[in-house]
């Protein structure tokens, strides 16, 4: 058992006698003053006590959390933002030229503090829509008819090509050279090389266009459904029970109406 020593000059001959750094420690003690900080280092170093940050006093407990030093700068930093903020805002207002006009004004005005635009979009009527609907099913019927043509055209001019279309006629002086022309016959590729490629990319194009048209078709029909319940005359969506093929788009019956 290693004797106790009161002094900080006989802890540091303690260790200077056995390890030979009595400079170095005496150094380190000497700058601390007293033995109290090496105790406390040992101690947090040996897993001591873990000590709490203090806790907001009861009689204040309605203000919530005790506010930290980390806190109170991030809550100066935004305070001190929206104060340069608001001195940028004053600056400009006491810049501004009151001959100064924009024709927005003429469309907007101030209400309570906050800025109103009153111009607003065109207030179309239910026959302007419906002619507007018009169009859009027209424009994408045009699209949709644009794009099976061009999938036919691809059809037309990129035929498959088979064995039996890719003919080839060999001339021999005599007999003996029918077997070796045979056998370059027989191993003589049906198409040339880069056929594949070709054909794989203009299927792959034809596919695109067949699904873009069919989607085309489809949104023509759904704009022709929305103005068709826009328009006049009461209707009713069927349940699929009063359907003679029962389908997931939806069916509507106008009701017949007495034309006079």
């Amino acid at each position: 058992m290693l004797p106790v020593y009161g002094t900080v000059k006989g802890f540091a001959k303690l260790f200077a006698g056995r390890w030979g750094f009595h400079f170095a420690l005496e150094k380190l003690v000497c700058s601390t003053g007293t033995m109290s900080s090496i105790r406390k280092a040992s101690k947090a170093a040996a897993g001591g006590r873990a000590h709490k940050e203090r806790s907001q006093p009861g009689h204040r407990a309605r203000y919530g959390l005790l506010e930290k030093h980390k806190d109170y700068v991030l809550r100066a930093k935004d305070f001190h933002k929206k104060e340069q903020h608001i001195r940028k805002l004053k600056e400009k207002a006491a810049s501004r030229n009151p001959d100064e006009f924009y024709f927005k004004m003429v469309h907007s005005k101030t209400v309570n503090g906050i800025h109103r635009d009153e111009s607003g979009g065109k207030v179309y009527t239910q026959e302007e829509l419906k002619l507007l609907r018009t169009q859009d099913v027209g424009h994408l019927i045009s699209r949709a008819q644009s794009e099976l043509k061009k999938v036919e055209r691809l059809r037309s001019s990129h035929l498959p090509i088979t064995a039996n279309d890719n003919k080839h006629v060999y001339y021999v002086e005599d007999g003996d050279e029918v077997e070796g022309v045979r056998e370059r016959a027989e191993n003589r590729p049906a198409e040339p090389f880069h056929v594949p490629r070709i054909r794989k990319k203009v299927t792959e194009e034809i596919q695109q266009r067949s699904e873009r048209a069919t989607n085309l078709r489809n949104m023509a029909a759904e704009v022709e459904l929305q103005k068709q319940l826009s328009g006049k005359g009461r209707k009713r969506k069927l349940r699929p029970s009063e359907m003679e093929n029962p389908s997931d788009k939806p069916v509507f019956r106008w009701k017949i109406e007495r034309k006079r």
